[in-house]
């Protein structure tokens, strides 16, 4: 009687492990099956993005520079690289449809598939109307020129009750009228009559710091002419659009009369134009302070 119920437990003992087993072994096996799974679908996402992203695949971009647009294409081609037009300008000394420029620069590793940026040579200058600006201010005048890409090649003042106003406009000593059709290429210059009464002086502004272009801007809107530019070594019509001011003169803050000339000294170097702008503001301090002396 014993020995059957002794048998009985240890059968229902045996059973229960068995079955705590049973469950040990499924826990594990889905755990392991869980890993598995993350495991498996970490590396396929990693494939899909590497084959999207092509990563670790770089290409040396070429120098374009001095190539046609469809000469660049081809040599573009081996590393899958894509030229784009963004941008065209006029220098006469390079040939028309040649590539001048282009981002990212020569020897750049970029990805396969890079869309490279290049800027061509046009093959002539763009022509356009010279905007009837008259009666306008002088502000205005301005504001209209550079819009289609015109400057002021000379401003001359003359005693006129429309003080700060244009009077008379001319290019190429041509009168520009309300009903002239007459074309100037993008960059030429407009003459400006401008009428002043009284106050025939005017403060020169600070340009240190900005661009030929901004600059020129500036000194035009402040009744200045633009005199003399020079150029740091290494600036040519590529890289001028990057060069700023670093000296100026006469300097800021001079009262001079209106249609003065103001020289200007460009340079690549922003070490010189912190220099020379700490120079302008302290020159200016000092003037500042003799004008201050005197009026005491």
């Amino acid at each position: 009687m014993n020995v059957t119920k002794k048998s009985t437990s240890m059968k229902r003992t045996s059973g229960k492990l068995i079955r705590q087993i049973n469950k040990n072994f499924v826990f594990v096996r889905n755990v392991i099956l869980a890993v598995c799974a993350v495991i498996i679908f970490f590396f396929a996402a990693s494939l899909f993005l590497n084959f999207f992203t092509r990563h670790g695949k770089y290409q040396t971009v070429p120098d374009f520079s001095g190539m046609t647009v469809e000469e660049a294409v081809k040599a573009g081609r081996k590393g899958k690289l894509r030229i784009e037009v963004n941008d065209s300008l006029y220098v006469p000394v390079y040939e028309g449809g040649i590539i001048l420029d282009q981002n990212p620069n020569p020897g750049k590793e970029v990805k396969s598939g890079r869309r490279i940026f290049v800027t061509v040579n046009s093959f002539q200058q763009r022509m356009v109307k010279i905007p009837y600006v008259t009666d306008f201010s002088l502000r205005q005048a301005k504001n209209n020129l550079e819009v289609v890409g015109l400057e002021i090649e000379k401003l001359i003042f003359r005693e006129d009750i429309a003080a700060n106003y244009v009077l008379e406009e001319r290019y190429k000593g041509e009168v520009v009228t309300s009903t002239s059709q007459i074309e100037g290429e993008v960059g030429s210059g407009v003459t400006l009559l401008v009428g002043m009464s009284g106050n025939t002086t005017t403060t020169i502004p600070k340009v240190i710091g900005f661009p030929l272009k901004e600059a020129k801007s500036r000194l035009w809107e402040a009744g200045l002419n633009v005199g003399k530019i020079e150029m740091d070594e290494g600036i040519n019509a590529l890289n001028v659009i990057e060069a700023r001011v670093w000296l100026q003169a006469p300097e800021q803050s001079r009262r001079v009369a209106l249609g003065a000339t103001v020289s200007l000294r460009l340079t690549l170097d922003e070490k010189k134009v912190e220099r020379g702008s700490d120079a302008s503001d302290k020159a200016a301090r000092n003037i500042s302070a003799a004008q201050q002396e005197t009026e005491n």
